[in-house]
């Protein structure tokens, strides 16, 4: 996305799904740096051009932890929303 298509400024709601399952469910105002903050910072040693993409954490958890911890496993569907912009699937698989 562009500058000029989304507003950074504001909150961006965020669910996070692994097969079908809500596992987070926040906006970005959770977070400890802003994605203005992120982008600003990331700048300052490479230049960022379209289709980079920038890995972050994320805001909260959703319910209590696993005990044991539950782990992604290949087969597993993770789904990113975001509503102004998209839903990011991916499939995890075996490390080769």
């Amino acid at each position: 996305m562009t500058a000029d298509e989304i507003d950074l400024r504001q909150p961006l709601h965020i669910t996070t799904k692994v097969n079908g399952e809500i596992t987070q469910d926040d906006t970005t105002a959770s977070m400890i740096k802003s994605f203005s903050d992120l982008i600003a910072y990331v700048s300052t040693f490479m230049t960022l051009k379209p289709g980079d993409i920038l890995v972050t954490g994320t805001p909260i958890k959703i319910g209590p932890k696993s005990d044991p911890p539950r782990w992604l496993k290949p087969g597993d569907v993770v789904e990113i929303e975001v509503p102004s912009i998209g839903i990011l699937r991916n499939t995890v698989v075996a490390e080769a």
